[in-house]
């Protein structure tokens, strides 16, 4: 069910969603979080159509924020969209106007009462995201420096900025790369003594995948650039021999560590609403990824 509001408020808003959840049979109780996207009409779609998938896993009540110019006269435009393609709500606010400078003000009636908040920049995110009007509603912050114009320098000015329950996506798609190098370095009982990343220029990920291992393992590491933006090779260099994970044409990697054969592992590229459904299995700050940034502060 969809229902159109033009000129709207947040009383209105939340008197015409409870009105479609009835005639939809969507009850409320069900949903687990909210998920405020805070978004522009390029990224709007995309975000969406990403929580809309993530819902099924996760639940949720979707407040998608469009902040539109900030002079004149307040108002705003809103979209509900309930039991459609989905198990949670969709709410889509378009604010112009003098609301655009308080727009936590129409936001914060709509939270489903006593349940986590988790706020979503999928394009340019502010200077300081726990700072921030809207984000100060949220339990946690995402933001994405990949999805920035100038990916390094917005991945540093969140880590300058990082507070507890701030993550980025950069760290989440690093996942996976951590996950097998972790699962290397339990099978090799040596201490590693350097490293080496093969990454394009400009990569977040990369950088935070340095940074742990320097954290973590406190080795030097040292990088060879290549033409493609993804990682092509993490080599972890040990006395027992070369631990390296190299990734493949497709969505696999070859695996090898010292004394075993190597072998073929998967390495997908994941979709948003993955990488989403990652971050929304914890809620609580995520330690290592604090830790990780304020080392790469210091490096």
């Amino acid at each position: 069910m969809q229902v159109t509001l033009e000129h709207t408020s947040s009383s209105q808003v939340a008197t015409a969603l409870v009105k479609a959840r009835h005639a939809s049979g969507s009850p409320a109780m069900d949903m687990v979080l909210t998920l405020i996207v805070v978004c522009d009409d390029e990224t709007v779609a995309d975000a969406l159509k990403a929580a809309t998938i993530l819902s099924t896993e996760h639940p949720a009540r979707v407040i998608g924020v469009i902040l539109g110019k900030g002079t004149g006269s307040p108002d705003m435009h809103a979209k509900i969209r309930v039991g459609s393609e989905t198990s949670g709500e969709s709410i889509l606010l378009r604010m112009s106007g003098r609301l655009v400078k308080h727009a936590e003000s129409a936001v914060m009636p709509l939270l489903l009462p006593d349940s986590p908040v988790v706020v979503w920049w999928p394009g340019q995110a502010p200077a300081r995201p726990a700072e921030d009007a809207i984000g100060a509603l949220g339990t946690r912050r995402l933001t994405d420096a990949e999805a920035a114009s100038q990916p390094l320098r917005s991945l540093r000015s969140s880590a300058r900025a990082y507070a507890p329950g701030d993550t980025d996506l950069s760290w989440t798609r690093l996942t996976p790369w951590r996950a097998l190098l972790a699962a290397a370095l339990d099978q090799v009982r040596s201490p590693v003594t350097g490293a080496l990343i093969e990454a394009g220029p400009g990569n977040p990920v990369g950088v935070l995948l340095e940074s742990w291992l320097e954290d973590r393992l406190g080795v030097d590491v040292r990088w060879t650039r290549t033409e493609t933006d993804r990682i092509h090779r993490v080599l972890l260099e040990t006395d027992a021999g070369e631990v390296c994970i190299e990734r493949g044409d497709d969505d696999s990697a070859t695996f090898s560590v010292p004394g075993a054969t190597a072998r073929t592992v998967p390495l997908p590229t994941r979709s948003l609403a993955e990488l989403l459904a990652e971050d929304l299995r914890r809620l609580d700050p995520d330690e290592i990824y604090g830790a990780t940034v304020a080392h790469l502060l210091e490096a």
